[in-house]
């Protein structure tokens, strides 16, 4: 007994599914941004003010890269 094959019902559907999840882009773009970041140095590169914390984690992770 031979199975059927399910077709689509949708003719413009080319079989390809291009949804893509919402980390799907936001983490290349956030790994986009950090390496940017530290490519472009600690002295010219602008943190957002008022938040010291993540200006002392990207220097950390630039000496330990540097050694």
């Amino acid at each position: 007994m031979a199975a059927r094959a399910h077709t689509r019902s949708n003719p413009q559907a080319s079989g390809v599914d291009i949804r893509l999840p919402w980390w799907g882009v936001a983490l290349p773009t956030l790994a986009f941004a950090v390496l940017l970041l530290l490519i472009a140095g600690p002295g010219e590169a602008h943190a957002v003010s008022g938040d010291p914390t993540v200006a002392h984690l990207v220097e950390r992770i630039q000496q330990t890269l540097s050694r």
